[in-house]
């Protein structure tokens, strides 16, 4: 059996698609195709069914994936094994909240490359939970636990969001002293049937159910509360990129929520994955740390309670 097979199994397993795993592997879909031929050739099996939607794996697919990784896993492992705890080189790819992924990592990232030189990131930024057995990402990092799956989860660090408001907008609108006095306001929020992770539904936690401009991206709802369109619930460590918007009854309402890091079980026979994981982790923790200090420092009157 050629270990060049498998990777193209694995890769149109993950894809789900011949093109995609052309894609990924940067070969044509119609060699995708006679390789996985020639593998199901080589083993007296169909590994995959041809769906509507694209490839699905077959019983007999579904029985050699396992295998499959563990190969993958091996072989990296005897890459890792051969090339000692040097700089850590090669591709990896984040999946990560847009939060996240727009106010944190490029400065974790950023440290990253410069330290490790022959490092190769990809951030991947979507408002969904990432699928890790189909390889979208290396690793991810989420709002919540996972409660299945192969994965390995580790606990990053917590963080805080405030109800915030720009200082055009707070200036031209009615004052705010309460809850009550919400009503009165446009609030900035998620499109409610597009909210992934109930760690999400931020404004239910504020006593609104309804908002006037909503987004299925906490980004774009940050820089509409930017702009002054109204009101919307901000992470803490988002603030310091926007300047002019400033926490209101930060007594009255605080959000506490976590991330949490998640990687595949058989990463944990990687040294490199561990060592890329343990360097994300603390990036996180500081940088989480850092951005929430800077509002430490606010004045009294630059916080509208």
């Amino acid at each position: 059996m050629d270990w060049d097979d498998l990777r193209i199994f694995l890769t149109v397993a993950r894809e789900e698609s011949l093109s995609g795993a052309g894609k990924r592997l940067g070969i044509d879909a119609s060699t995708v195709g006679r390789r996985v031929a020639r593998l199901e050739g080589a083993l007296g099996a169909k590994l995959f069914v041809k769906t509507p939607q694209g490839y699905a794996l077959a019983p007999e697919g579904e029985r050699l994936l396992p295998h499959a990784e563990l190969a993958e896993s091996a072989l990296s492992g005897a890459r890792e094994a051969l090339s000692g705890p040097g700089d850590l080189t090669g591709q990896l790819r984040i999946g990560a909240p847009d939060g996240c992924a727009n106010y944190l990592l490029p400065q974790i990232c950023a440290k990253l490359c410069e330290n490790h030189p022959g490092l190769e990131i990809q951030i991947v930024a979507l408002p969904r939970v990432f699928n890790l057995s189909r390889r979208e990402a290396d690793m991810a990092i989420a709002v919540s636990q996972p409660q299945a799956g192969r994965l390995v989860v580790q606990r990053l660090t917590d963080y805080q969001l405030h109800l915030a408001g720009h200082d055009d907008y707070l200036k031209s609108h009615p004052p705010i002293t309460s809850r009550d006095d919400l009503r009165g306001h446009r609030m900035i929020g998620y499109i409610p049937d597009m909210i992934f992770d109930r760690e999400l539904d931020y404004l239910t936690e504020t006593g609104m159910d309804w908002a006037q401009l909503t987004s299925n991206s906490v980004s774009v709802q940050t820089q509409a509360v930017r702009a002054g369109a109204g009101l919307g619930i901000v992470h803490d460590f988002a603030i310091p990129f926007c300047p002019g918007v400033r926490r209101i009854l930060t007594d009255q309402i605080s959000l506490r929520r976590s991330f949490w890091l998640i990687r595949h079980a058989d990463d944990r026979r990687s040294q490199r994955m561990n060592r890329l994981a343990e360097a994300l982790a603390l990036g996180i923790r500081q940088e989480v740390a850092r951005l929430q200090a800077l509002l430490a420092v606010e004045s009294p009157s630059q916080v509208h309670t």
